[in-house]
């Protein structure tokens, strides 16, 4: 389990000290954002690779899981980002730091970055270490909580995406589709999505420590780089969001309140 372990913090160690060189190269920090999610395949591939213990069918469902929501968020933020040059948030670093944002940001975006997918994807690790045999309810419940994460997660991007494209809908709140009973469907689904592969982890026993990674990418989520921090420029920049913040619950999906 310490070998693999091991590896996975190389592999992310690597990963992001790449990217932070083709960012200086571009100047453009933004790219850490698609390689978040591409992060974990590399993480949940490089433990199938390094262990051979565990269960096969549940490294295989970890790895399954994993993949399919890391690579389909980094398309998904590539296509979004394409073209658009830096995210708002790293340039007011890069002007504040100056010549120094270069190094800067190898230590407060990259390694923060990476240090974060580590703990997060724990469930990852620990769930393919452990011998514990067999698939059980436990996980069964997890592949579900799972499959309800990426269709919030998926559905709640494509029917942005769709709002955004339309031109009449431009300086007006998105607040149709899912997004009529949850602010962020997309962020509600990530955290159902890493539950999931956090139930599926902790059926073998020590993979139950994941857990805290599931518990850390929803807290993330809520309380720090997600809704929190985007909420704070949309209520300031988009006319009518105070009366959807006001009106539709923050996170867990749920009937909208009256104005």
């Amino acid at each position: 389990m310490g070998h693999a372990m091991f590896a996975a913090a190389i592999a992310i160690a690597a990963l992001m000290i790449v990217t932070w060189v083709i960012s200086l190269v571009l100047k453009n920090a933004s790219i850490v954002d698609i390689v978040w999610g591409l992060g974990f395949v590399l993480v949940a591939w490089t433990v199938r690779l390094s262990t051979d213990q565990g269960d096969s069918k549940r490294q295989w469902l970890l790895v399954a899981m994993t993949t399919i929501w890391g690579l389909r968020l980094a398309v998904h933020l590539f296509v979004r980002n394409h073209g658009a040059g830096e995210d708002y948030r790293y340039r007011a670093m890069r002007k504040h730091y100056g010549p120094r944002f270069g190094l800067i940001s190898l230590g407060t975006v990259f390694a923060l970055q990476g240090a974060l997918m580590f703990v997060v994807s724990l469930p990852v690790q620990l769930g393919q270490a452990d011998p514990t045999p067999r698939i059980g309810v436990i996980a069964i419940v997890g592949v579900v909580l799972w499959l309800i994460g990426m269709f919030f997660e998926t559905v709640g991007d494509l029917q942005l995406t769709a709002f955004k494209r339309d031109p009449a809908n431009k300086g007006k709140v998105m607040n149709i589709g899912l997004w009529r009973y949850t602010r962020h469907p997309n962020y509600f689904g990530d955290a159902c999505v890493w539950w999931g592969i956090g139930l599926v982890a902790a059926e073998t026993g020590a993979g139950a420590w994941g857990l805290i990674g599931s518990a850390l990418m929803t807290f993330l989520l809520r309380r720090v780089s997600g809704v929190t921090l985007l909420e704070k420029s949309l209520v300031k920049r988009r006319e009518g969001y105070a009366e959807y913040v006001a009106t539709t619950s923050p996170f867990v999906p749920r009937r909208p309140k009256r104005s």
